[in-house]
């Protein structure tokens, strides 16, 4: 049982139209393609982009940033904590105190 047409036909020269009127050939399945936005005309890519920030996540995000920076100062002004003795070293302290008794 063999199936003959189960790929779709190949067109090595589709075109894409843009809204813009810009046309491009490119290889699909279907003779032509409709998109709303290309190369030419999309404003990443023309350098018309504007950032718009309408919640403030801008400043919101300087905010912590500087937060987490005097954090971090203060962090290194700080002294360090001692750390607690471990049991090996809290006995061999013990075993030298009673050593030192011993001796007197």
């Amino acid at each position: 049982m063999k199936k003959n047409d189960t790929h779709p036909k190949y067109n090595e020269e589709a075109t894409i139209t843009c809204s813009c009127g810009a046309k491009f050939i490119v290889g699909s399945t279907k003779e032509g393609l409709e998109t709303e936005l290309c190369s030419k005309c999309h404003p990443f890519y023309t350098g018309q982009q504007k950032l718009v920030d309408t919640t403030g996540r801008v400043d919101k995000f300087k905010k912590k940033q500087e937060a987490a920076q005097k954090k971090q100062e203060a962090a290194q002004k700080k002294e360090p904590k001692k750390r607690k003795k471990t049991m090996e070293e809290r006995f061999n302290e013990k075993i030298s105190n009673q050593l030192a008794k011993e001796e007197e």
